[in-house]
């Protein structure tokens, strides 16, 4: 079959929509279908057998210079001015823009494809594809209505309130989108539950099919670090709980001697920079960002036990990454997370979210029992192997792209 995967924004090695464009398009082409990816930036980093066409964007957002004001030579078309001017406007037009590009783009390319898979764009112009005569798959991870609740109630002014409402405004088009998409995959039942919910799609038309993890996460051949605690965020923002931890982390460290190693970029002069210095931790807590895969599996083997502290997850694929490196973990009882780790205290201990007591007593009492440490990971391990393979992905979401060109043959009838 003749894919085109989709994605506004494919940030690699950090970042779930990266991470799932690479791991599916690959295993996509070993069971023989070919697969062409068409990324916005960041673009991903895609194995052999797969092919890119750069969609690009203004990439108003790349690092180091956020909300960047673009050349006047930038300026392509209409759709960049849109995109410019929705961001001047406290908007995000990712998701939109993109759709509006790619629709345009695969218009002209109706005869290469034989089904077109967004990756969570849910923009407009999807609706464009589908009624140009290719039929679409949609993933969608989770709804983003989560994220907005969660930053809404961490604002602390009337003017932060506003500027949040205004930049998940893109909320209200992904609803309308999700509604009229006749097939959704999501990685979780909890997902599954809350796009039914939040956004008002039909439950018979999503259907869930689990995140994978690669091979390359494997237990550590060392040594731990004594007293080394990860974590890891695919961004700095309230939902992922890294506050709750740093919190924790901060009594861990009256009490015995421990460091904290945060798999994310923190915002220069952010909150998280903020409570780092207002608890006096910095000494004992180390960013690390921009890691390749090898090193990223040798730092989550490296800890002696990991958290995932976050508010809500639609899967959180991390935390069965380090399930696979035998690493015992803390995870917070919220959405998807209780699905992956599965029963409570096999392949991890599972804390109220939000709760620092409950975190910090957790943690360290994992800490203080080795033995625990090591069941708690072998049990991980175990779980991911029988549970979360890329290439059953990769099975299932070929089986839903052969169901999707079924049903628009018989509409064209």
């Amino acid at each position: 079959m003749r894919v085109a995967l989709l994605s506004y924004r494919s940030k690699p090695h950090c970042g779930g929509q990266g991470v799932y464009v690479r791991h599916l398009s690959r295993e996509l082409v070993a069971l023989g279908h070919d697969v062409e990816v068409f990324s916005g930036q960041p673009y991903p980093v895609l194995d052999p057998g797969v092919r890119l066409t750069r969609v690009p964007s203004l990439d108003l957002y790349r690092e180091p210079d956020p909300f960047r004001v673009p050349r006047p030579g930038e300026f392509r078309d209409l759709v960049d001015v849109e995109e410019f001017l929705t961001m001047c406007a406290a908007g995000f037009p990712e998701p939109k823009t993109f759709s509006t590009r790619v629709a345009r783009l695969l218009r002209q390319r109706l005869d290469d494809f034989d089904v077109v898979h967004d990756n969570q764009t849910l923009g407009y112009g999807m609706l464009d594809i589908e009624r140009a005569g290719l039929p679409l798959v949609t993933t969608l991870h989770h709804p983003i209505t989560f994220d907005r609740r969660v930053d809404l109630a961490a604002a602390t002014t009337l003017r932060r309130r506003l500027t949040l409402r205004r930049w998940y405004g893109f909320l209200r088009m992904q609803g309308k989108v999700a509604r009229r998409a006749r097939r959704i995959l999501t990685p979780s039942h909890s997902s599954a539950r809350d796009i039914a919910a939040d956004f008002g799609v039909d439950p018979d038309r999503i259907q869930v099919v689990p995140l994978g993890v690669d091979d390359l996460f494997v237990p550590p051949t060392g040594p731990r670090v004594p007293g080394r605690i990860l974590a890891m965020a695919s961004a700095d923002a309230p939902i992922k709980g890294v506050a709750t931890l740093l919190e924790a982390f901060a009594k861990l460290r009256t009490e015995r001697d421990c460091e904290l190693l945060l798999v994310t970029r923190p915002q220069p002069g952010g909150p998280t920079e903020r409570l780092i210095e207002r608890l006096s931790i910095g000494d004992a807590v180390r960013f690390v960002h921009d890691v390749t895969d090898a090193e990223l599996v040798g730092l989550m083997g490296s800890a002696e036990l990991a958290c995932v502290p976050s508010l809500y997850e639609g899967f959180s694929l991390p935390t069965a990454e380090l399930m696979a490196c035998e690493t015992p973990l803390v995870v917070s009882r919220a959405g998807a997370i209780p699905e992956v780790v599965g029963p409570d205290g096999q392949c991890a201990d599972l804390v109220e979210p939000g709760n620092v007591d409950e975190l910090r007593r957790a943690v360290a009492a994992l800490l203080d029992d080795p033995a625990r440490r090591a069941r708690m990971g072998r049990a991980g391990r175990e779980r991911v192997r029988e549970r979360f393979s890329w290439r059953a992905v990769a099975r299932a979401t070929a089986a839903a792209y052969e169901k999707a060109v079924e049903r628009s043959t018989h509409a064209d009838r």
